[in-house]
Parts: structure tokens; sequence; C-alpha cells
């Protein structure tokens, strides 16, 4: 926090100023900025994935996102525009309604369930499937205006809350190290280390140190400079060896997209906004599977959301002693309506990235940072072969070092404490190993709640926690549930 003793009076801040509460968090204009920069390039990574990932999968009546049979640069270029715009208004919805620094998008997770597990069913279409996801973010809203949102995020104690942000640590560590192609599938083991003899893991290699290098000497933006390194050095890389993107024929290329300059500014194709019927999907699907279906997005993005709101606000510092952000309602509010325009901008459920983490890392503490990267989301509708020239390479060093930054807080947990430290070791543990936030939390929580019952303890055991812990017990019990009911896809 900044020193109250040295803060410039309120008549010499900018409106600006005292609209974000920059100088009141500890934060400057400049320093806003770059954070919202990082974030932006942390996450635009999206821009190029929701397409390969909504945009090749046909529907249950054989059309792909966008129309015809099959994936067309045309049709995934509809995809991209929509995933950029959609990105940029929710996350200046963030920061001007919430004011806190986080990014939103097309929720990784949440993108594949709705192709795999919706769009794909007999007879559904794309429309239908984004209807859905338009239900699941008006059903996420009236929990949140109710208050029920916020009350189960206020009913978890403290400690679980540092092991939430502990775990997304873990979990963004490992998702950098994946993206870099440091840490691969293994042969006989789970995973294995990498071929290091790529150039493009020299690019991850020269970023990861040049941002150590540049935080240990308390250089300002270390993390935006970086990035900005590692793709130079990418881009001169590839226009000089042409290594282009990995593949089946090409395993030591540049993970999803190669940094080749394909010009700047493109007209973007804005046909899928407004593509989505409301109740098409009960016309196809059983009422109950659309239960189930929708139960399971909400369950996913409630949580996900809570752990990255807890993630950003203790790396920022932003949180009260109960581990709670500032406006955690109004956060909560500009996250559901968000997931509702994932639904009517046709890219699938939007929702905070924890990749926001890394912008807080490089100084964001207010909603300044998410109104920048929310323009440079909307800027990446018409700049996309800019964007595409930053690879997952240049920006994993950025999650990578963050990983290191949160991991600090797990001194903040009492590891005597049974009670608490296995409930917190099971939620570490398992966000990173299982790939999902959610399920992380999911643990922690059942945990929580079965030693409390072991101990006799039932009164320490708030109401809420009970609704919760039973709300992840039929979430991951789905499957079966859908299997004795006769509903598998």
């Amino acid at each position: 926090m900044a020193n109250q003793t040295t803060a410039p009076p309120q008549g010499d801040l900018s409106a600006i100023d005292r609209f974000f509460k920059i100088t009141e968090r500890g934060s400057t204009i400049g320093a806003e900025i770059r954070g919202g920069l990082v974030t932006f390039f942390a996450m635009s990574y999206i821009i190029v994935l929701n397409p390969l990932i909504i945009g090749t999968v046909p529907d249950g009546t054989g059309q792909v996102l966008g129309g015809g049979a099959e994936a067309t640069p045309e049709s995934l270029g509809m995809v991209a525009a929509a995933t950029a715009l959609v990105a940029g208004v929710a996350t200046l919805i963030m920061g001007l309604f919430a004011n806190y620094p986080l990014g939103l998008a097309a929720g990784l997770g949440l993108n594949a369930v709705v192709a795999y597990s919706i769009a794909s069913i007999e007879n559904v279409t794309w429309a239908d499937a984004m209807g859905l996801v338009v239900i699941e973010g008006v059903i996420i809203l009236i929990l949140v205006l109710t208050g029920f949102r916020e009350a189960v995020f206020k009913a978890v104690p403290v400690e679980l809350k540092t092991a939430i942000s502990v775990g997304i640590g873990m979990f963004i560590a490992l998702v950098g190290l994946v993206n870099a192609g440091f840490v691969v599938p293994g042969e006989g083991t789970i995973v294995a280390l990498g071929n290091l003899g790529t150039w493009p893991i020299l690019v991850f290699v020269v970023g990861l140190v040049l941002t150590i290098v540049l935080f240990v000497r308390k250089v300002r933006g270390a993390m935006l400079i970086a990035i900005i390194t590692a793709t130079a050095l990418a881009v001169v890389l590839e226009n000089s060896l042409h290594i282009g993107a990995k593949s089946a024929e090409n395993p030591d290329g540049f993970n999803l997209n190669a940094p080749t300059f394909s010009g700047v500014v493109t007209t973007p194709d804005l046909g899928l906004i407004g593509q989505f019927s409301l109740l098409g999907s009960f016309q196809n699907i059983a009422a109950v599977s659309v239960v189930l279906i929708v139960f399971s997005l909400l369950i996913a993005d409630f949580f996900d959301t809570m752990g990255t709101m807890v993630a950003v606000g203790a790396e920022g510092k932003l949180l009260d002693k109960e581990g709670n952000p500032p406006r955690t309602r109004a956060i909560l509010v500009a996250d559901s309506v968000a997931a509702i325009a994932g639904g009517v901008g046709s890219t699938s459920s939007n929702t905070a990235y924890v990749e926001s983490t890394t912008g807080v890392g490089a100084g964001a503490r207010t909603g300044l940072a998410a109104v920048v990267t929310g323009i440079a989301f909307l800027a990446a509708t018409f700049l996309s072969p800019v964007v595409a020239l930053v690879p997952y390479e240049a920006a994993a060093p950025a999650l990578v070092f963050v990983g290191y930054l949160m991991m600090a807080q797990v001194a903040g947990i009492s590891w005597r404490n049974v009670e608490i430290a296995i409930p917190a070791f099971l939620t570490i543990i398992i966000m990173p190993f299982t790939y999902s936030i959610a399920d992380g939390i999911g643990a922690g929580f059942i945990a929580f709640v079965i030693i409390k019952l072991a101990l006799g303890k039932v009164r320490q055991i708030h109401a809420l926690m009970w609704v919760a812990a039973l709300m992840f017990v039929v979430y991951f019990t789905l499957e079966p549930i859908q299997s004795a009911l006769g509903l598998g896809a």
C-alpha cells in the first residue's frame, strides 16, 4: 500500500487517478498501463486458440461454427474476431464497473466442453449450444444479484483462500512450461522434459532468464520487456530459419503459431455475434441432460472465477483480513455478464483469466489495467496479424515467473493445523495435476467438511460450505449419474 503521509492530496490527483483509486492502491498510471499490456500478451493466445477449439468441431448437424461442413480461414477468422471483441468488451466492463485488474476471455476448458460435449450432440446446433452458455450466465448473474455467490465466497476460510492462490500459482507455472514445450507428455511417464535443443525453447529460456534478471535488478516493466524481447527474437529466428509452427511433421516448431508477419490491419467479420438460440437445445436434448450440462458449466465458471479473483487480489495485496477483494459483488457481476456475452457472441462462456496475475506481478492494481487490456483486445479485432506475432514461447516466461511470485503465499497457511493443512494441500496439488482450478477447489472444500465431521466439529462448518461441498460431490460424479440415467453422449 502507498504511504498515506506522502500521498498527494485528492485535489492534486487526476480524474483518472481518482476514478480508479490508483494512488490509493499504491500504483501509478504507468504501472497500470504496463500491467494491462502484460496481461494482454499473456492472454492473447486465446484469439488464435479458441477458433482451433470451437471453430473446427462440427455440431450435431455437421456444421462448423461460421457455417460449412469444414473449417475455413474465413470461418476461423470469424471466430477469432468474435473472441477478441467479446473479450475486449468484457474486460472493459470489469475495469470500469468493478475497478479490478482482471482480464476476461473465452474460458479454456469451458470452450472444450461446449465444443465436444454439447454442440456435438446429435441434432444440436452451435446456436443451441451457445444458448445454453447464455442460460448458464444468466443463472450465475442471478446467484450474484441475490447475494448467494458472494456469500459462498465469504464463507470460505481465509487459509483455504490462500491455498487456492498457491495452487493457481503452481497451475499457471505448469501451463507456462507446457505452452513453451519445456514440459511434454512422457513415454512411460506422465510428463517429461521437452527437447531443449530447439529454437522455440531458446526463445522461452531467453525470455525467462531476462525476466529473472530484470526482476532481481528491480527494473520496472520486467515482464513486458521480456515478452517484447522474446517476441523480437522469435520473429528474427522465424524469418531467418523458417522454423514454422509445430505439427506432426514439424515437432520442433513454434507451439500454436509461428511468428510470421502477414500485414497489420484486417477487416473483421462479426457475423457470429448474436447467433444463439436460447431454448433450441431443449428440443434436441432431454431436459435432465440440459440441467446436468448447465450445472457442469456453472460449477466450473462459479469457482474458477473465485479462485482467480483471490489469486489476483493476493498477488496485488488487495485482499482484506478475511481474504476478500474490494467490491467483490461488482467483480462477480462483471464476470457473470461476461459469461452471458460469451454465449451471445458465439465464443463460449467468457471468464476471468488467471493470466491476469502476470499483469499484477508487473504492477497492476486497479481497473485501469483491465481497461488497457480490454482496449488491446478490441484493437486485436482489427490487428490480428500483429497479435499473431507473439508465440506461446514468448509469453510463457511471464506465467512461470508469476507462479514463483504466488508460491510465496504458502507461508500464510498453518501447516501444523491438520484441519486446514490437509484441505490446503489437496487444493494446491490437485489444481496443477488435473489442469483444473475448479477441481482443486472442490477437493479442498470436500476435505475440509470431512475433516471437521471426523473431529466432531460440525458447528464450525459454515452452512454454505456444506452447500458448496455437496455441489462439488455432484460435479465430480456427473458422469456416473449420467450413465445411471442412460444419458451418456
